[in-house]
């Protein structure tokens, strides 16, 4: 049967027959969005084909993670969303008889090879843009897919990975994810359309919609709670129900229609650049299982509802809730969304009041313990546009893992991508000039370093996207 993507067709089946023939299968997995999807789609497609298995999460995957991996003693090693960078260590442990590694990944394999690799970029696919973690686990879904089962309804968790993992292009899915949304619309698990492309549309109140929609960042109202009460009230529509704001998803077409249009306008008036205009708009994916209003229904909301769970410590709930619990593990994500909110917000406001450093060619701000290591690489994102942080430029972002260790993030842009910029490779090489190890994709990558040795990181960083960028 031919997948979503016949290029991979081969790996993918190679992969299935493998893990079809083991006794059990331990699945490992990483902890973003990305790897909560990845894990969900192949646990999914293991259950359904028969095959025994175990589930469990990592942080990172460094050789003392490897060998836990190990210690654990299954012939067969699922990995996915992770996996490929760290072939090398992985395949001491298959040359010693520990495991057979079967890997379903989208990131930069290390020099080194394996029988059951199913990774993008090995058939000349864009692993940061056209197939993200959660789509390779989908693409092993579709191979070991059972005469009596249809896969194809998760395509909807391979969209929210590839959301969550930044792979919408200038707000659209291409390539390879294109492929996987026309088998969830096929099958009827999703919906594609064109929308206001501002995150929340399911959940937060109209102004609150607005207020938030940094990404664009149009005067008087972005990040101005009065300034978007005051637009929307000027707009001659009855937004209100018994008093509260309504949402974006309760509008008639005709409300959304007004709203939208006078948001452009107002961006014109106010001089928004073009650009940033054209991205009022954009595609959407909409999860039609899940009920209107819920973090569920919209892609973007579900990947940050997961994100909010693994980030924590409780990948756990995050699993779940792929999984189908919509009761206690789905009222504990949301408990948990929302304190993830707050620390994105108070880490947001950090960066406003202490600022960023300029180098040559980045910009960076050292957050120590003001902001979780898990989120600081979602805080840099947020913090692009602000006032005195440069959208047009590559942004670091370190904080303390622990007494030894800082984590650096570093975001960019697809345009910054489009001119040279690969954040994977600064990342690789920056952090193995100061005894560090990291990786990533163009857009977004990370990297652990030795604490106390940020500043020389950065000199090098910055003369790498110096020579990428000319």
């Amino acid at each position: 049967m031919a997948g979503p993507v016949p290029a991979l067709d081969d790996r993918a089946a190679a992969c299935a027959d493998h893990l079809r023939a083991a006794d059990s299968v331990l699945l490992a997995s990483h902890i973003d969005a990305d790897g909560l999807t990845s894990a969900a789609i192949a646990a999914t497609a293991l259950e359904r084909a028969g095959i025994p298995f175990e589930v469990v999460f990592k942080k990172q995957l460094d050789p003392t993670e490897i060998a836990s991996i190990a210690a654990r003693e299954y012939d067969t090693v699922l990995f996915t969303d992770f996996g490929s960078g760290q072939l090398d260590a992985i395949s001491e442990h298959e040359a010693a008889g520990d495991f057979i590694p079967v890997i379903a990944d989208h990131h930069q394999p290390a020099d080194a090879d394996t029988a059951f690799h199913l990774n993008p970029l090995l058939e000349g696919i864009d692993g940061a843009s056209e197939l993200s973690g959660a789509g390779a686990s989908y693409v092993l879904a579709r191979a070991l897919e059972p005469a009596d089962a249809d896969n194809r309804d998760l395509a909807a968790l391979a969209i929210v990975g590839a959301v969550g993992d930044m792979q919408a292009v200038e707000g659209e899915l291409v390539g390879t994810n294109e492929k996987i949304v026309e088998e969830g619309v096929a099958a009827g698990v999703v919906t594609e359309g064109t929308d206001l492309s501002l995150y929340g549309k399911q959940t937060r109140p109209l102004p609150k919609l607005l207020e938030y929609a940094s990404e664009i960042g149009i005067p008087g109202i972005s990040n101005d709670e009065a300034g978007s009460i005051k637009f929307l009230d000027g707009l001659g529509l009855d937004l209100k129900d018994n008093g509260e704001w309504r949402r974006w998803v309760d509008l008639t077409d005709d409300e959304r229609q007004t709203v939208a249009s006078s948001l452009v306008q107002r961006a014109v008036k106010r001089g928004v650049p073009a650009d940033k205009i054209d991205g009022l708009v954009g595609t959407t994916y909409t999860l039609t299982a899940e009920p209107e209003g819920t973090e569920l229904r919209d892609a973007s909301e579900f990947s940050t509802l997961l994100n909010a769970t693994a980030r924590y410590e409780r990948a756990d709930v995050g699993l779940a809730v792929c999984l189908g619990d919509r009761e206690a593990g789905l009222e504990r994500a949301r408990r948990l969304l929302q304190n993830h909110r707050r620390n994105l917000s108070e880490g947001l406001e950090w960066v406003k009041e202490q600022g960023v450093t300029r180098e040559d060619n980045l910009q960076w701000f050292d957050a120590g313990d003001a902001v979780r290591e898990t989120i600081v690489g979602i805080v840099a994102g947020m913090a692009v546009g602000v006032d005195g942080v440069d959208p047009d430029v590559p942004i670091i972002a370190f904080a303390r893992k622990n007494d030894e260790e800082t984590k650096v993030s570093a975001r960019g842009t697809g345009r910054l991508v489009g001119k040279g910029l690969d954040l994977s490779v600064v990342m690789g090489e920056a952090s193995a000039a100061v005894d560090g190890g990291g990786g990533g994709h163009n857009v977004a990558a990370g990297a652990t370093i030795p604490a106390g040795r940020e500043q020389e990181f950065i000199e090098h960083a910055d003369g790498i996207v110096g020579e990428q960028l000319g």
